[in-house]
C-alpha cells in the first residue's frame, strides 16, 4: 500500500512537471491570469475596442520584440532600437517636408537604418566591443541627432501616403490595420526563419556556443551582421509607421522600448545567456506585456506607478530567466 502511494506520488509529481516545463502552456495561463485580474476590476477592459488598442499598442513593441528576441538568442543585445526609431520617424517627416516622396523617402531612411546596425555590429564583431556599451552609445548618438535634426521640435506630416502606413485598414476592418498586420506577419516569417531555416539554426549555435559554432565552420561576424541589421530594419520601419499613426515625427518618442522589447522577449522564455528562444514564444510575452500596460491604464495607475509596476514585471521576468538558467546548468 506504501509502495502504491509512493508511486502514485510520483507519477503525479512527474506530470505537473512536465505541464510547468512546457513554457508555452504557463505563458498562456499567465496571458489568462492577467486578463481575467483587470476584466474583474473594469468590465470595459474585455472588449473588443480595448482588444484592438491593445494589438495596435503591441504593433511598434511587437517588431523590437521580434529583433531583440533575435539578438538575444544569438548572444547580443540592442539598446539602441527605440532612439533608432525616433531618428527614422524625424528624419522620414524632414525629407517629406523637404519635398521627397514618400517611397524614396522610406527608401533612404531604411538605408540609415541599416548603416546604424552594421554600425553597431562593427564595433562589437571588430573592435570588440561589448554589445551593452556599444549600443547604450548608439542609442544616445542617434537620441542626439533626433534633437537636432528636429530642433527637438515635432515636425508635422502632411503626404497622404506615407500617413496610410498608420491609418490603412484591410478590409475597413480596425483590427486588420497595416500596423497590427505587419506585427503579425514580421512574427510569423522570423518565427519561421528561426526554427526552419539554416540562419535560424546558425543563430542559436552562434548564442549558446560560439566556439563550436567557429569550429563548425559558421561565421559569428557575418550573423552579428545580419542580426543587428534586421533589428535596425524593424526599428526603423517600427518609428516610420508610428509616425504616420502620429502624424508627426516627434525626437521624444519611443523612450525605453527597447526594453519594453527585450521584456517581452524574456517573459516569453529569452534566455539571456543565448541560445535558448522562440519567436513565437515571445509573441507570447509580448501580449503578457501589453496586457498588463493597458490593464494599468485603464485602472487609471498613475505613470509613475506604472514604471514601478513595468519594473516588477521585468524583474519578474529575469528572475525566471536565472531560474531556467540553473535548471539548465544541473541538467
Amino acid at each position: 500500500m506504501n509502495k502504491q502511494t509512493t508511486d502514485a506520488a510520483r507519477l503525479s509529481r512527474f506530470s505537473i512537471e512536465k505541464i510547468v516545463k512546457a513554457d508555452s502552456f504557463g505563458l498562456v495561463v499567465a496571458l489568462f491570469v492577467i486578463i481575467g485580474f483587470f476584466s474583474s476590476l473594469n468590465p470595459n477592459y474585455f472588449s473588443d475596442r480595448n482588444f484592438v488598442n491593445i494589438l495596435t499598442a503591441a504593433s511598434l513593441t511587437g517588431l523590437i520584440c521580434v529583433g531583440e528576441s533575435m539578438l538575444i538568442i544569438g548572444g547580443y543585445l540592442d539598446l539602441s532600437a527605440g532612439s533608432l526609431a525616433a531618428f527614422s520617424g524625424v528624419a522620414a517627416s524632414l525629407m517629406m517636408r523637404a519635398g521627397v516622396s514618400a517611397p524614396v523617402t522610406i527608401l533612404a531612411v531604411l538605408a540609415v537604418g541599416v548603416l546604424a546596425g552594421c554600425a553597431s555590429a562593427f564595433f562589437i564583431t571588430q573592435l570588440r566591443i561589448n554589445a551593452f556599451i556599444t549600443t547604450l552609445a548608439m542609442q544616445s548618438i542617434l537620441r542626439g541627432f533626433a534633437y537636432i535634426i528636429s530642433n527637438g521640435e515635432g515636425v508635422l506630416i502632411t503626404n497622404q501616403m506615407f500617413l496610410k502606413l498608420g491609418t490603412f485598414r484591410f478590409f475597413g476592418l480596425r483590427y486588420l490595420s497595416l500596423p497590427i498586420v505587419f506585427m503579425l506577419a514580421v512574427f510569423l516569417v522570423f518565427g519561421i526563419v528561426m526554427k526552419k531555416t539554416r540562419f535560424g539554426r546558425e543563430v542559436y549555435v552562434v548564442g549558446g556556443n560560439p566556439a563550436a559554432a567557429r569550429l563548425a565552420g559558421i561565421s559569428t561576424k557575418e550573423t552579428a551582421y545580419k542580426l543587428f541589421i534586421i533589428m535596425a530594419v524593424l526599428a526603423s520601419v517600427g518609428g516610420m509607421i508610428l509616425a504616420a499613426r502620429m502624424n508627426t515625427g516627434q525626437p521624444q518618442a519611443c523612450t525605453g522600448l527597447e526594453f519594453d522589447g527585450i521584456t517581452a522577449a524574456i517573459l516569453g522564455g529569452v534566455a539571456l545567456s543565448g541560445g535558448i528562444g522562440s519567436i513565437f514564444s515571445s509573441f507570447i510575452g509580448l501580449f503578457i506585456l501589453q496586457c498588463f500596460n493597458n490593464g494599468l491604464v485603464m485602472l487609471n495607475v498613475q505613470s509613475f506607478w506604472q514604471n514601478v509596476a513595468k519594473g516588477s514585471l521585468l524583474l519578474v521576468a529575469l528572475s525566471f530567466d536565472y531560474l531556467r538558467s540553473r535548471k539548465k546548468l544541473k541538467s
